[in-house]
């Protein structure tokens, strides 16, 4: 029995360490992002989101998790910014609403290393066309 456990431990450590084997890093500071952003010359993929908003859960559980879309974020630096939470206040510590003019949810926005925005979206994007959209604003 004492065997069966061991060996239980150790295939689950091993699906964890698969699981999570290359999968992108998030940032979740814009400051922090920026710096990354410099330091590693990529632009920062910024996905603006509200615990209120159901395209934004669909997106961070459908989307993000995919091949394709985690090969394309591999290009930038990701960063994810809740900025409302379940009843609408504001969880925007950064000024991320205002600065950007997020008046809709999941807003993806993509910006140089400075902050200066280069493309944004408003709304769900499937993998295929959410990865499609990351590697044309990347460049």
């Amino acid at each position: 029995m004492k065997t069966l456990v061991t060996l239980m431990l150790a295939a689950s450590s091993l699906i964890a360490m698969t699981a999570t084997a290359g999968e992108v890093r998030w940032e979740t500071s814009l400051p922090a992002a920026q710096a990354r952003a410099q330091k590693e010359g990529k632009p920062i993929f910024m996905d603006v989101w509200t615990d209120w908003c159901g395209w934004c859960t669909k997106l961070r559980t459908s989307t993000f998790p995919t091949p394709e879309a985690q090969a394309a974020l591999a290009g930038v630096v990701p960063l994810s910014l809740r900025t409302q939470d379940l009843q609408g206040k504001s969880t925007d510590e950064f000024g991320v609403q205002a600065k950007y003019k997020v008046e809709a949810y999941p807003m993806l926005i993509m910006l140089n290393a400075d902050g200066t925005e280069r493309a944004r979206n408003a709304g769900y994007l499937p993998p295929t066309q959410f990865a499609a959209w990351v590697r044309q604003h990347a460049k």
